[in-house]
């Protein structure tokens, strides 16, 4: 196991009526801007719920931030916060809120252009506190100082982390999610999926608990993720989606082992290039990123195949092609295509995330920092 240093302070309410103890979370004078983002919470009565909760507090609003949030919007949000003098930030909403409301709590404070903390990764020395209440398990931003933007004039998606942007709070009442489409529920198990396998599917460095924890939450997908979509009222399973998704992005399973995301860095590129979901990259990415990376992570697929899939006949490669073949098949299973041609878009885009990957500084990816543009060229070419 390679040495680590880990550090997690978010409080998690989980459960049903969880809302309303968000009040005793939030000093009484602070002033609370609340973030969401196209009105879903107003019609699902999360925001009745925020409002009741904050009954007597000095409260204010921002919503319409945009799935995949755009600089654009969230500077807006954060002009209203110096003007007014808020002092505390909650995020209501998925993942895209809880990204964005990050953004604001660093930019805030931060000299000069707030671009710069994502183009320039410019260090996050101070941040508006926040808490969260989730609508959307998919990300784990919920959990984690993650942050993804996109600049929407010039088609950037870029990322930063702080230890600063930790919530608070975090509230994951599995009702909220209720009322969720089934393309939002698909895309939450598909990416909480490949979550975890950016962290598990790399090479062994002798992490037998990180690697048990890691293939727990696959299988509890795999498990749940059909299960919440045939019923979206089964509070059972959608809870166990709900921890599945937080768990798979909070820093614990990536504790110690070596980590990829060269699938997620090029999903970003293709979302901002076509304006596709997150996940919809994901599924269309990680299938041949496996494939063509198959060697360098040989036995880990071998691992993978045998205790998350219960793969044990037939020859190794028969192995490692039958799990990557049910992975794809599980995307596909619970609503996410995993081709380029599924979504319209041609091998023509190839060189522009090439080139953008460049541009951004990403032109060496994965754990061995060997998914160079060649490979990058290769996986996408497998996933037309």
């Amino acid at each position: 196991m390679e040495n680590f240093v880990f550090y997690n302070p978010v409080k998690i309410l989980f459960g049903k009526g969880q809302i309303a103890n968000i009040a005793a979370e939030i000093p009484t004078d602070a002033k609370i801007l609340i973030t969401y983002g196209g009105g879903s919470i107003k019609a699902n009565g999360v925001y009745d719920q925020v409002k009741s909760a904050l009954t007597g507090r000095n409260v204010f609003e921002f919503g319409g931030i945009e799935p995949n949030p755009h600089l654009e919007t969230l500077l807006q949000a954060v002009e209203l916060v110096r003007q007014e003098g808020i002092d505390f930030l909650l995020a209501v909403g998925g993942g895209s809120v809880v990204d964005g409301t990050k953004f604001i709590a660093a930019a805030v404070p931060f000299v000069g252009d707030p671009w710069d903390i994502l183009a320039k990764q410019a260090p996050v020395t101070a941040a508006v506190p926040f808490g969260a209440v989730l609508t959307l398990p998919a990300t784990g931003s919920e959990m984690n100082t993650n942050s993804v933007v996109t600049k929407w004039e010039t088609k950037e998606k870029l990322f930063f982390a702080s230890p600063l942007v930790f919530p608070r709070f975090s509230v994951l009442d599995p009702e909220t999610t209720f009322s969720l489409p089934p393309r939002q529920i698909g895309n939450g198990i598909v990416d909480a999926y490949t979550h975890v396998m950016e962290q598990y599917l790399t090479y062994s460095v002798n992490a037998p608990l990180q690697d048990r924890w890691a293939e727990s939450i696959l299988k509890t997908l795999i498990e749940e993720g059909p299960k919440t979509l045939a019923n979206p009222t089964d509070y059972d399973a959608r809870a166990n989606l709900v921890w599945a998704a937080t768990l798979a992005l909070n820093g614990l399973i990536g504790a110690g082992v070596p980590q990829d995301w060269a699938t997620h860095m090029i999903g970003h590129e293709l979302t901002a290039l076509h304006g596709l979901d997150h996940a919809q990259t994901l599924a269309i990415v990680l299938p041949s990123t496996l494939s063509i990376r198959r060697d360098r992570k040989w036995q880990k697929l071998l691992q993978y195949a045998e205790r998350v899939w219960n793969i044990v006949d037939g020859s190794e490669e028969e192995r490692v092609n039958e799990a990557i073949a049910k992975t794809r098949n599980f995307f596909e299973s619970v609503g996410v295509r995993t081709r380029l041609s599924d979504y319209g878009v041609g091998l023509e885009t190839i060189p522009l995330v090439v080139e953008n990957l460049q541009k951004h500084g990403l032109a060496n990816l994965g754990e061995h920092k060997d998914v160079d543009s060649q490979v990058v060229e290769q996986i996408l070419t497998l996933s037309a």
